[in-house]
């Protein structure tokens, strides 16, 4: 485990092409002395429905449709989960009306229930219903720390929130948290398990709260936050710089978990 961090920085930075990798490289992760705190409800809610769009295809359809997620705000009174409670209840059909005629997204809506627009309305509606349980922000920080900061614990939080909110399983609800400031959360996602799985130090088939453990038992053994461990691996299993746009194609600078695991795979 104490191997598996600092290998895979070693390879990323030897592929990023430019003239220092390293700060290009720390751009994307925790920030020295990063702190957590509390934020506005309405942030958090931003924030929360923004790791909602953040699985398959869903970013392309709602931001991409919309000239960016941020002009959701037009639609929700600027992010503020009780007004959109009030205005709109449960009644997701009402909210995608709503959604239509203010902001106006290209291309075909689809309204049938499975579709993706729908069912980010229902997202919507149950994240602001959560959220409403608090306050105010500093309410909802004092919750989610008591949990993240026992060890017993801490596992609860995501599973807590992706029971509340529809849309938001396990993974986007650790994507949430570690974007917020839990930095001890990781994302499993695809790019990440299946680089784990490449290496052994993950079992096919594995479930993400387990992989989340195998990620924070490397970070534990690299002394690092397990956010750092999550964005190298993501960055080599997607290959996409996306702070840095000048680099490669638009930021895309090639997949590499195949060249990853040739060297550091599971014989």
């Amino acid at each position: 485990m104490r191997t598996i961090y600092p290998n895979a920085v070693s390879f990323l930075t030897t592929r990023i092409p430019a003239p220092n990798p390293e700060a290009v490289l720390s751009a994307y992760l925790t920030p020295p002395g990063a702190v957590l705190e509390a934020k506005p409800l309405s942030e958090v809610y931003r924030r929360l429905l923004r790791s909602a769009q953040n699985s398959n295809m869903k970013s392309g359809v709602i931001g991409g449709s919309i000239d960016g997620f941020e002009n959701l705000k037009r639609a929700l009174h600027s992010f503020n989960p009780k007004k959109v409670q009030d205005q709109f209840g449960d009644d997701q059909e009402a909210l995608l009306d709503h959604i239509i005629t203010t902001l106006q997204p290209r291309g075909k809506v689809r309204t049938e229930a499975r579709s993706i627009w729908p069912k980010y309305c229902k997202t919507i509606l149950s994240a602001a219903t959560f959220l409403t349980q608090f306050r105010d922000g500093q309410e909802f920080f004092a919750w989610a720390e008591h949990l993240y900061k026992n060890e017993k614990t801490m596992a609860a939080l995501p599973l807590m929130i992706a029971s509340e909110v529809d849309g938001i399983g396990y993974p986007l609800a650790c994507d949430f948290l570690k974007e917020f400031g839990f930095t001890d959360f990781a994302k499993p996602d695809v790019h990440v398990n299946r680089l784990l799985v490449g290496i052994g130090a993950c079992p096919t088939g594995s479930s993400p709260l387990q992989v989340q453990r195998v990620i924070a038992e490397i970070a534990r053994a690299a002394r690092v936050p397990a956010y750092d461990v999550d964005k190298v691996l993501w960055l080599i299993g997607s290959g996409r710089l996306y702070k840095h746009p000048h680099l490669g194609k638009k930021g895309q600078i090639g997949r590499m978990t195949a060249q990853y695991l040739e060297l550091h795979g599971a014989a």
